[in-house]
């Protein structure tokens, strides 16, 4: 019998893959503040959805705030749709009961119950820099309350470039 050449070693792994869909769907956005990304697998590692924090369809990013601060009206808290809403709306294959997101920042509480609505299971997230707001806090307590498991995205540190 003939030797097998073995198996490439730097492969990157399955939260690495992911999370880099997550990263890139982020850089989508138009937000100048905030680039969030998510991406949804199943639990055979396939790819069911996408989605990145912007403006409903329709709704042009030229015409709406993108302001911080203000009259509620006349920032973008009132007209944005985040990245895990998105990822979930934009399934159209039916359930993503058991599913897992990656999203390069925690969902807020809002999310969390669009993810627990959905039957998502796990969450990955890459960055949780509002850990400690009333936002964060409701969505723990929420997906705790649902069984959503939800993990940090361990770096590899692996840097990881491209040209097109």
């Amino acid at each position: 019998m003939a030797d097998i050449t073995p198996k490439r070693a730097d492969y990157i792994s399955w939260d690495e893959y992911f999370m880099g869909v997550a990263l890139l769907s982020s850089l989508r956005s138009k937000d100048p503040n905030s680039q969030v990304g998510a991406c949804i697998v199943d639990e055979d590692n396939k790819i069911r959805s996408m989605g990145y924090n912007g403006f409903p369809r329709g709704c042009s990013d030229d015409e709406f705030p993108w302001a911080r601060e203000g009259e509620t009206l006349d920032t973008k808290y009132a007209y944005v749709c985040h990245s895990e809403l998105n990822a979930i709306l934009n399934y159209r294959g039916g359930s993503l009961e058991g599913c897992k997101i990656y999203v390069t920042l925690f969902p807020c509480n809002e999310c969390a119950k669009a993810i627990i609505q959905a039957g998502i299971k796990t969450v990955v997230y890459a960055s949780n820099k509002y850990d400690g707001t009333p936002s964060v806090e409701a969505s723990k307590k929420l997906m705790n309350a649902a069984g959503v498991r939800y993990y940090q995205y361990q770096s590899t540190g692996r840097k990881i470039q491209f040209e097109v």
